[in-house]
């Protein structure tokens, strides 16, 4: 009896430890995995380990790229071979500038791209050229380059010493390099010519007869300036009045050949009378041995 009673008791209490540990007989295979059951990660797709690794490696390659200094470089390979790259550049308005100083300053190697290309640059260099007045660069895609240039127009020489310059309207430097075809050019000469310039060749130009005459103007002391006509004879104007004082002395050039005589110098900044300053040994009809001769205006107009 007793032995029975036992055999049921421990058949009850193995009965007991099954329902108290219910997972003790689920097979391991058949388990969710734990990780899957944390937070995030149970919702990302299957390829994002791919992505990430990929863009990693990625992110190194620009990195690496960029600390080496090939970033534009494969911008513009890659951009190039898109389509873009550079097939024709149009220039326009040059002159005293040659195509090879334009290219040169543009700096476009083969196979550049026009989408990287930097107008800007190029035009801030293409600027330091001194014949530019200013310059645009414009791209038009897909590979089309325009630049179009504004010179600077020669105007007049201008010597101080013996240094000459081509200088333009506002008295800039354009260049010391002073080719033939510049020979004709007016002539100004003096610290503060460049500047005044444009006021006395105006009034040169109202007395076409003088004009032609002159080969050099001198500006004396910043305020007046001297003519020396092409027979060495230096024409002394006045501070004030100076095409009025050109108009009289071509009117008496006309009517008494003043010009043509032996002299070296006419003195006009007086204004009731001219100094005429004889050559060597020269002699004027009422001036003696005399190396000047004062004439009142209305004597020299009688």
């Amino acid at each position: 009896m007793r032995a029975l009673i036992k055999r049921r008791n421990d058949k009850r209490g193995e009965t007991a430890g099954i329902g108290d540990k219910p997972g003790r007989g689920v097979a391991r295979l058949h388990r969710r995995p734990v990780w899957r059951e944390a937070g995030f990660l149970a919702h990302l797709p299957p390829w994002v380990g791919t992505a990430g690794a990929l863009g990693f490696l990625g992110a190194t390659a620009l990195y690496g790229m960029v600390l080496g200094g090939y970033t534009q470089a494969a911008a513009n390979a890659l951009t190039a071979e898109a389509g873009f790259s550079i097939q024709a550049i149009q220039l326009s308005g040059q002159r005293e500038t040659t195509e090879f100083e334009i290219l040169e300053e543009l700096e476009i190697p083969n196979g550049s791209s026009l989408l990287t290309f930097d107008a800007a640059a190029a035009r801030a260099r293409l600027q330091r050229n001194p014949w530019v007045r200013d310059v645009s660069v414009q791209k038009f895609y897909p590979g089309t380059l325009k630049v179009s240039l504004q010179e600077r127009v020669p105007y007049a020489l201008w010597q101080r010493g013996k240094v000459v310059s081509i200088i333009d309207r506002d008295g800039t430097v354009i260049s010391d390099e002073v080719k033939e075809r510049y020979a004709n050019l007016p002539l100004v000469v003096g610290h503060g010519a460049q500047k005044q310039a444009p006021q006395i060749l105006a009034e040169l130009d109202a007395v076409p007869e003088l004009r032609s005459r002159v080969r050099a103007l001198v500006l004396i002391a910043e305020r007046r300036w001297n003519l020396v006509l092409e027979n060495n004879i230096t024409v002394r104007l006045p501070e004030e009045g100076a095409e009025d004082a050109m108009r009289y002395l071509v009117r008496l050039d006309q009517e008494k050949g003043l010009l043509s005589r032996d002299i070296t110098a006419v003195d006009l900044r007086l204004k009731d009378r001219i100094v005429v300053k004889l050559a060597k040994d020269a002699k004027l009809n009422r001036g003696g041995n005399r190396p000047e001769v004062s004439v009142s205006r209305k004597g020299a107009d009688t």
